[in-house]
């Protein structure tokens, strides 16, 4: 057995991720919860070291991926202290480095890097990965969550993507006519709300949903049962799936929305003088306490009127870092 496998102490990553094993399960899991596990790229580039870790274990048969404190993670950072758009990193790809690039090579080539490339690499771990999501999983936080192979959330958890908002097309890791049909997708990003647990899983969205107090347990218990599968096994299952996906357009897709992605950062730099369109994290903070507060009362009006069993239970946190 590896050093890593045998240990129980989590290595700290960078500060900013915890990485651990034990019993054939390793847990990845983001420590920003002063900012709601906002993903700034030292953090992207210490997830991409602890799923490395994984990967190079051979006793580690199931990774979970999990956010600490209130929230799994509230998108991308585009307003702490820490934030590092403009700083150079070791990079993963073959990408160039994005420092000192001029208009919109700069913030092209590092997405390209730190998002798109990332995600894919991510998806493709060829090892069973488990999103393990509590409270607010938002834009940059649903690209971590969707690359996974299952996501465990609990009942308070909500899914959300707000960046219509800024005139951008949805986040870099585009797969939401894949993780939800094309009418909800719309409606997902049109409104830019928030999507409770319930309604995710009815969506197809999230494998199962448990009390926010048994989520931790749950979820190694159902990790615990996949590493019992051989690892041949559940490599060639996961590749056969995930191949199949391709086919039906999920990498081409995601390609052709990168590049309109790209196009709204230019066409707001372009029109305001911002990337984001004036949006940072205050601004978005404020506009989605505002939509959430919004939602809750189309709800209450609605209520009475609601046969179809849905069970609008939207919590109002005004959570947001998101996002580049």
């Amino acid at each position: 057995m590896s050093q890593a496998a045998a240990s129980q102490t989590p290595i700290l990553l960078d500060e900013v991720v915890s990485y651990s094993v034990s019993d054939g399960i390793a847990t990845v899991t983001m420590v920003r919860p002063e900012y709601h596990n906002a993903q700034n790229s030292r953090m992207t580039y210490a997830l991409d070291k602890a799923f490395r870790l994984a990967c190079d274990d051979d006793e580690v048969k199931v990774i979970i991926l999990a956010g600490s404190g209130k929230h799994f993670s509230a998108g991308h950072d585009i307003g702490t202290p820490d934030r590092d758009v403009d700083k150079s990193f070791e990079r993963a790809s073959l990408w160039y480095d994005h420092v000192n690039k001029p208009g919109g090579e700069f913030l092209y080539a590092r997405e390209q890097e730190v998002y798109l490339g990332m995600c894919r690499r991510w998806r493709d771990i060829p090892k069973p990965t488990i999103a393990m999501v509590q409270g607010a999983c938002i834009a940059g936080g649903l690209m971590l969550a969707w690359v996974c192979d299952l996501i465990i959330c609990s009942h308070d958890s909500f899914f959300q993507d707000p960046v219509v908002r800024m005139g951008i097309p949805g986040v870099e890791y585009f797969a939401h006519v894949h993780e939800l049909n094309p009418r909800i997708a719309k409606e997902f990003l049109f409104l830019g709300e928030r999507m409770s647990a319930e309604r995710a899983y009815q969506m197809g969205m999230v494998n199962q949903v448990v009390a926010r107090d048994e989520l931790l347990a749950h979820t190694l218990s159902v990790a615990k049962r996949i590493a019992a599968m051989p690892r041949l096994g559940l490599q060639l299952t996961k590749q056969a799936i995930n191949n199949a996906e391709d086919l039906m357009g999920k990498r081409s897709t995601m390609d052709m929305v990168f590049g309109l992605h790209h196009f709204a950062h230019a066409h707001n730099q372009a029109v305001s003088g911002d990337r984001l369109a004036g949006f940072d994290a205050r601004a978005m903070a404020s506009a989605n306490q505002q939509s959430a507060n919004q939602q809750s009362l189309s709800q209450q009006v609605a209520a009475p009127h609601n046969t179809s069993g849905l069970n609008g239970s939207w919590q109002a946190t005004g959570v947001s870092r998101e996002a580049e």
